[in-house]
């Protein structure tokens, strides 16, 4: 296979085009080319005016030696790199030596199934439900008021990406393309095939739900478990090295092997970590509150005349300001065409977060408009952080009226310094409801006065991103870990063996994709730690 990088076309190309630049490019006839498959579309909308999509391709010739010796200098030209999967290590038969891994998100379901399918029967203990029920659970918050600490956005099968955009990008060296084994699986549990191939894939809530349940399957019928509502409580470690894990039934499992796949929220058990002596360390993340426009609107400012494109859909964005205070800025999370969801997972807290559809189309786009915050803000050791995020989510809860309605202020009220009373038009989409008040009252004074500087400066980005009408929502906390668990090379924790910290709660990942990704590396370090002689 050969690798074409950078084909340009116009929006409204034609289905032979493609083959056309294609042959072009490589200057074949066409008889030489067999096939070819899109490895990666994308389009700049800096340049509304003059949209183009640009094509990564991997063609299929008759001679492909002859074409690449004619292209040896064109750095556009080069033969396809491999990328298939390839386990590094599988379990003998009659291995015992199963592995535990405690969280089902997409960090703990990628380390999962890449042992299952290399034969090592994991062991998976779930503090939340399976997903269906964890889903009417969570609905019971948006509709009812009524918060179930242990199932809701942030806890059960499938971690806290499953109630999101369900984007499946990132920014992370993958050399290997582990993150292409991520793609492929979600493709065979059901996943649009073009999440293969767009620059931007997502899935969305909906479709996620079904998916989980056919990965969960996967596993349990290569010889893994799931099981649901077990709470780790307790770790056993002697010597400096890890026995197995309590759980709050009072159950004791044994294993050599733990992969800690919390999610960036699970704070009793970041607790019962500091407790049992595992070295951690506060780390940087950031605050802010939920902005929402017209969708139409960021079309318009994003696409121009390409706005309603069916190829390209509904568009984000993404921003950054470095404001005067020395602090940084930035949309986070960017959710086209979604809602604004309550994703706390303590009583008496309120947290937002975005969430799309596979369809993004719903009237209003939203984002995250978030400070970064380090550990000089919070000092006091590794939980500082925590305690940081509570006291805002916190006050957030009792701005929003003391029953999980969030706290809320149009743009234009709050860059004027002045609490808001009455919606302009646009209608929030958090649920179960929003409280009109002032959210300086929120956030401390260094992210307010940031945030009030940046907004302007986003509006000569976008046109109209500073509009009267337009939406804040209060409060965004979990925007990655506070926390990160250090690891050495070997994956396992600098001070217990055989304890493994992994994904967003680790400190080691930033969205599904890479958790993913970070799921099957520290998969195939367990695999290879379990295949040594036991000690």
């Amino acid at each position: 296979m050969i690798r074409v990088t950078e084909l340009r076309l116009p929006v409204d190309h034609d289905a032979l085009a493609l083959e056309a630049a294609l042959i072009a490019r490589l200057a074949i006839r066409q008889p030489e080319l067999i096939g070819f498959t899109v490895f990666r579309r994308s389009h700049d909308a800096r340049k509304n005016s003059a949209l183009t999509f640009t094509y990564t391709v991997d063609a299929e010739l008759h001679d492909e030696v002859s074409v690449l010796a004619r292209h040896a200098n064109d750095p556009k030209i080069r033969e396809t790199p491999q990328m298939d999967y390839r386990p590094v290590a599988v379990a003998p038969t009659g291995f015992n030596r199963r592995p535990v891994i405690v969280g089902f998100g997409p960090c703990g379901i990628f380390a999962a199934l890449i042992l299952a399918q290399a034969g090592f029967r994991p062991i998976v203990l779930e503090r939340g439900k399976a997903v269906r029920e964890r889903t009417l659970d969570t609905w019971g918050l948006w509709r009812k008021h009524i918060l179930n600490p242990e199932s809701n956005v942030q806890f059960g099968e499938g971690g806290a990406g499953t109630f999101s955009d369900g984007k499946l990008y990132s920014q992370i060296k993958d050399p290997r393309f582990l993150g292409r084994k991520v793609l492929t699986e979600f493709v065979r549990a059901g996943a649009p095939k073009e999440i293969m191939y767009v620059a931007k894939p997502h899935i969305g809530t909906f479709r996620l739900v079904g998916m989980v349940e056919k990965m969960r399957r996967e596993i349990i019928d290569l010889g893994g478990e799931v099981r649901f509502s077990q709470k780790v409580t307790g770790l056993d470690i002697r010597g400096g090295a890890i026995l197995g894990v309590a759980l709050e039934s009072g159950e004791h499992i044994e294993s050599n092997h733990v992969v800690l796949a919390l999610g960036h929220s699970a704070r009793d058990t970041f607790h019962v970590l500091h407790a049992a002596g595992v070295a951690m360390q506060a780390k940087p993340f950031s605050v802010g509150f939920r902005i929402e426009h017209p969708q139409s609107l960021i079309d318009r400012a994003r696409l121009g005349p390409h706005a309603g494109n069916k190829l390209i859909g509904a568009a984000d964005y993404s921003l950054v300001h470095h404001a005067s205070n020395g602090r940084s800025v930035y949309s986070f999370c960017m959710c086209p065409g979604g809602t604004v969801v309550a994703a706390a997972s303590e009583p008496n807290c309120v947290v937002t977060n975005g969430m799309s559809q596979y369809s993004r189309a719903e009237r209003n786009a939203n984002a995250g408009i978030v400070v970064g915050v380090t550990p000089e803000d919070y000092p006091g050791g590794p939980l500082a952080g925590i305690e940081f995020q509570r006291a805002l989510e916190s006050r957030a809860f009792e701005l929003g009226g003391g029953n999980y309605d969030a706290p809320g202020q149009l743009v234009g009220d709050f860059l004027a310094g002045k609490p808001s009373t009455v919606l302009g038009t646009i209608t929030p989409s958090y649920q179960p409801g929003v409280r009109l008040t002032d959210l300086s009252q929120v956030l401390p004074a260094f992210a307010i006065d940031a945030i009030r500087e940046a907004i302007p400066a986003f509006e000569r980005q976008i046109k109209g991103f500073s509009m009267h009408d337009a939406i804040l929502t209060g409060v965004e906390t979990r925007t990655s870990s506070p926390l990160r668990i250090p690891r050495g090379d070997d994956f396992q924790s600098i001070n217990v063996r055989g304890l493994y910290p992994a994904g967003e709660g680790a400190g080691y990942a930033g969205g599904i994709l890479s958790a993913g990704v970070d799921g099957i590396k520290v998969a195939e370090a367990v695999a290879l730690d379990c295949l040594k002689p036991a000690t």
